[in-house]
């Protein structure tokens, strides 16, 4: 019985030892698997600061064209605003040789507020005022080669298409191709002209009718010939546009306003290394004019 007895308290001794051995086992692999998770949060967290983006600084410079066509021999536009098809190739070749590559407007401003990528090339925005079809059958396909977008500034009430300007199924062309559509407001009247009230109304249905024909945000304005003043950058912002554009020469800056963003008007006969060189030479006029055209 003794023997017995004996036998039993060395099993319960025995049990119990091997009960404490698992219990601390198992708060080891705990306390390890604890660590591991607090381990890799931390790297998570590290990754996510690592990983966030710096808004961009860098000053990019802005092109403006009319018609891309050859002027007929009568016109209500200046003949200067008619650059040529062969004209035109030859200026996006030589830009593209150059190191530069088109983005738009929003993938600019997304740049400057998110520090989203413009890629590794030397971005510039390519824009269009007046809504002529030219941009569509003309320029399209040569900024489509090189695998590039610009902007439409589309007067809602612009040229009619029977007159050489674009039509809807253009205008939607454009879009799919990647390009953003922005505007100069309902027809191409000098906002500066206009009261407060027909001003309001110029913008917003301008920028609505747009946002509901074609469904994109619409958020920039191109001011018909440039045309702005203290009263008409108030009210474009109101209208709920991000910003705008002037034909002041110079290169855009992020540090400057919005809402009146200088951009290099492109004529007739602008061989492409004239244009190389006025883009360089726009860079040194100052982003804050003492005199600004919106002033």
């Amino acid at each position: 019985m003794r023997a017995r007895i004996a036998a039993v308290g060395s099993l319960v001794a025995v049990a119990a030892i091997t009960v404490a051995i698992v219990v601390a086992f198992a708060q080891g692999s705990a306390s390890t698997r604890s660590s591991a998770t607090r381990s890799k949060s931390t790297a998570r967290r590290s990754s996510a600061a690592q990983s966030a983006k710096v808004p961009g600084t860098a000053a990019v410079p802005i092109l403006a064209y009319d018609v891309i066509n050859v002027a007929p021999p009568q016109t209500a536009l200046p003949p200067s605003l008619y650059v040529p098809v062969d004209e035109f190739s030859a200026q996006m070749s030589a830009l593209s040789a150059a190191g530069w590559r088109a983005v738009t407007l929003d993938q600019l401003e997304a740049y400057w507020t998110a520090g989203s990528t413009l890629g590794t090339s030397e971005p510039i925005v390519i824009t269009f005022d007046g809504g002529y079809a030219s941009h569509y059958t003309n320029a399209l396909p040569i900024l489509k080669r090189l695998g590039w977008a610009a902007v439409e500034n589309l007067p809602v009430n612009g040229v009619p298409a029977s007159e050489g300007g674009l039509t809807a199924v253009q205008i939607r062309g454009l879009i799919a191709s990647g390009w953003e559509l922005d505007t100069q407001g309902i027809g191409t009247a000098d906002l500066t002209t206009l009261g407060a009230a027909e001003l309001s109304y110029e913008l917003t249905t301008a920028r609505q009718a747009l946002r509901n024909r074609y469904g994109t945000p619409v958020n920039w304005l191109s001011y018909p010939s440039g045309a702005c003043d203290a009263t008409v950058t108030a009210a474009v912002r109101s209208a709920g546009f991000v910003g705008a554009t002037t034909l002041i020469a110079g290169w855009a800056n992020p540090r400057a306003d919005r809402f009146s963003l200088p951009r290099l008007q492109v004529l007739a006969g602008t061989s492409p290394s004239s244009l190389l060189s006025e883009i360089t030479s726009a860079q040194a006029i100052p982003s804050t004019p003492a005199a600004s055209p919106c002033a």
